[in-house]
């Protein structure tokens, strides 16, 4: 199962861009997310220059990229949930480049700017990023779908 979980903060403002052929939304920036270190680990890597967060390429697409520029800055903490991907490409002096990226299928912020500029808006966190390439969430029914009484005897373990 390809399945990534991420909290971190952002280290620039979302790339927003739109594909040319149908105009798809798609962002990208890159989220630093801080190693599990004790506090006398962090300091000890920090004092021999050390990196103590890896900083991870994020790609949204569709509605989730729009609400990513517009909700979401540098420094701004974020969950993250979605998947792996990797490609490759040929560099400009001919060798094959190779990369890792997370494509997120849900994008949920910690904390967040409103258009006002001020961080934790009252924003409709209803609509959070939560939108892949294969739909939306409401494509796979809602939460109250699943709200039935369930009897212990039906659980098969």
């Amino acid at each position: 199962m390809n399945n990534v979980s991420l909290i971190g903060r952002l280290v620039k403002d979302p790339e927003l861009r739109y594909l040319p052929n149908g105009g798809q939304a798609v962002a990208r920036f890159t989220l630093a997310v801080d190693r599990n270190y004790s506090k006398q680990q962090r300091q000890e890597a920090e004092a021999a220059g050390r990196q103590t967060a890896d900083f991870i390429f994020i790609t949204a697409w569709g509605k989730s990229a729009e609400f990513c520029a517009n909700y979401i800055e540098k420094g701004n903490r974020v969950a993250i949930q979605g998947r792996i991907t990797t490609g490759s490409y040929e560099g400009k002096d001919g060798k094959r480049v190779y990369t890792t990226e997370v494509t997120a299928n849900s994008i949920e912020p910690i904390d967040w700017k409103n258009t006002s500029g001020n961080s934790n808006s009252n924003y409709d966190q209803s609509n959070f990023g939560r939108e892949s390439d294969f739909g939306s969430q409401n494509d796979f029914g809602t939460d109250s779908d699943f709200n039935e009484d369930i009897d212990d005897d039906d659980i098969p373990f």
